[in-house]
């Protein structure tokens, strides 16, 4: 049986997930859903599918296997809860909003009906990562550094801070996500946070533009988390690195070094990133669809909310100007 998916949302997300959903045997995309029915049609030609610019319109019209869903920060919630309702399974993109309360709402109803969800942090599914992950067990981390520099994307919504939340929600949840899975927990956040040329090129926005992060995590290991979307286009980088009594293991979009003192079979040498993570995450998500098989999904929504709740809470952070424990 062909699985019949649809998309809402026609960005360059929509476009990765599309692209890689029409080479993957036995399934279809079957419609896409945007803002406007222009620019749903154009995409959806693309891949013989059907456009529609109302939700209702598309789930009423279609029987769809699942839903892939890529829309801004802001515009979570009404989707979601639509999905739920119909019982539809869904792969969302980060960050699940700009806050928690919709999240929290969303979880809820998620648990209640134990419907099958992924969340797109693409960078679990790294060979790099995963063979970090598994060394970060065996080793006592003394404290991480991670980092995501860069300049500021061009479109508005990003640019307002109840359009993404900021850059620490909307980009460096990323980093934040990798933390956690390859170090556990966090249970306090203290942040800053800064303005301090962007809203003077650029009209309307009200994001900062600088911060730094200090996390504290439940192993008792420390680590700081630096972003900045300042930067002349080409110019930064993201990047995390693990500071252990073997070393420094230096994790990179790229790759992963490792030092040359671990105990480990690749000691001192570089693991590069491996297969396309977005493949791999489509794959874990369309075989948990086919089987009922769950084991292969890295980041289901329950999981995302604790990234995107250390997230906000780094923001309240700013905000308030003290630490801010997270709720277990």
């Amino acid at each position: 049986m062909t699985l019949q998916i649809g998309i809402i949302g026609t960005g360059w997300f929509s476009k990765v997930h599309a692209d890689i959903l029409t080479r993957m045997e036995g399934v279809r995309v079957a419609s896409v859903c945007g803002t406007t029915l222009e620019k749903a049609e154009a995409m959806a030609s693309v891949y013989d599918a059907a456009g529609y610019d109302n939700l209702e319109h598309m789930l009423e019209g279609e029987k769809l296997d699942a839903v892939y869903i890529c829309v801004p920060p802001m515009s979570h919630g009404f989707i979601e809860s639509e999905l739920i309702k119909r019982g539809i399974p869904f792969l969302v993109e980060k960050p699940l909003s700009t806050g928690m309360d919709v999240p929290l709402q969303i979880l809820e109803q998620v648990q209640q009906s134990s419907l099958l969800t992924s969340v797109g942090y693409h960078f679990r599914y790294q060979g790099a990562a995963q063979v970090m992950k598994q060394a970060m067990q065996e080793q006592k981390v003394g404290m991480a550094l991670g980092r995501w520099m860069g300049g500021m994307p061009g479109v508005g919504w990003w640019r307002r801070q109840d359009g993404s939340g900021g850059q620490f929600v909307e980009q460096t949840t990323h980093i934040v996500d990798l933390l956690r899975f390859c170090a556990g927990e966090v249970t306090e956040v203290y942040a800053v946070a800064a303005q301090r040329s962007m809203h003077e090129k650029h009209e309307h926005v009200t994001v900062d533009d600088v911060a730094n992060v200090t996390l504290k995590l439940e192993s008792g290991a420390i680590a700081s988390i630096a972003n900045t979307c300042l930067l002349p286009d080409g110019e930064g980088g993201a990047g995390l690195q693990f500071y252990t009594d073997a070393g420094v293991w230096d994790w990179t979009p790229d790759r992963l070094l490792l030092p040359s003192a671990a105990s480990h079979p690749m000691a001192g040498l570089e693991v590069s990133a491996g297969q396309n993570p977005y493949e791999r995450e489509n794959e874990a998500f369309i075989h948990a669809l086919r089987t009922g098989d769950r084991s292969r999904i890295l980041s289901d929504y329950a999981d995302a909310c604790r990234t995107q709740a250390i997230t906000v809470a780094a923001q309240e952070s700013v905000d308030s100007g003290l630490p801010v424990k997270i709720k277990a």
